[in-house]
């Protein structure tokens, strides 16, 4: 670790108090001696339950499975990687001969599990509400961009899913005109929403796409998503 561990405190918004439980939750398995796996587990436990804990207060309307989803969400190794490589935590890594030949320091999986190491070595460090401020902190950003629809999912399961979040009707998708020899055809279809003044419309090759294409509208006339997503 050629790089100050003091300028990784800096960029973590954290100094720790045993510098020990630092530099065992940036050690690799790879490295001689012990490793960042025990913090790692810990570190996962309470990484989950923040994430959840602040989605059940941010959305208290979400139904479970949509917390789920969520939390999934914010917590997978993207994105813990993409936090990692801002804190530039790959130059503070101890690794084996092998995963430095290698560039274990760029990959994913090991960026990821060693923040998890952080977050419970800063628990054992300073205790619960500074674990917490700290993750909270770091996923400030991701949080304020999350919302009840779900971008992983078919235009028509989020339209559906944020219809429900509103309590209001299903949207109502009709067939208005279909194009095209047989082999070649195109459908227009109208999606018919309680929430809209009008009907979106969707043209494709099939009743399916073209239905997808009217949700896409559809949130895109709601206010939801912007039409670039």
């Amino acid at each position: 670790m050629s790089a100050s561990l003091a300028r990784l405190e800096r960029q973590l918004g954290y100094t720790f108090q045993n510098q020990d439980l630092l530099i065992l939750a940036l050690t690799h398995r790879s490295f001689a001696g012990r490793n960042n796996e025990r913090l790692e587990f810990l570190g996962d436990a309470i990484l989950n339950f923040v994430a959840g804990e602040a989605l059940f207060e941010r959305f208290p309307q979400a139904r479970e499975g949509q917390l789920s989803r969520l939390r999934a969400r914010l917590v997978k190794g993207e994105t813990l990687a993409v936090l990692a490589r801002g804190f530039d935590l790959g130059e503070y890594l101890r690794l084996g001969s092998g995963e430095l030949k290698s560039g274990g320091f760029r990959r994913e999986s090991i960026l990821a599990d060693a923040l998890e190491a952080l977050i419970g070595g800063i628990y054992l460090d300073a205790g619960m509400d500074m674990a917490r401020q700290r993750v909270l902190a770091w996923l400030s950003n991701e949080l304020e961009s999350l919302t009840l629809v779900d971008t992983n999912k078919d235009p028509k399961t989020r339209l559906q899913e944020f219809l429900q979040s509103r309590g209001t009707d299903l949207p109502r998708y009709d067939v208005v005109d279909i194009q095209g020899e047989p082999h070649c055809r195109t459908f227009f279809v109208q999606c018919e929403v309680a929430l809209l003044n009008e009907n979106t419309q969707g043209q494709g090759a099939s009743r399916r796409i073209a239905e997808q294409v009217a949700a896409a509208a559809a949130l895109v006339a709601l206010g939801v998503e912007n039409g670039n997503d």
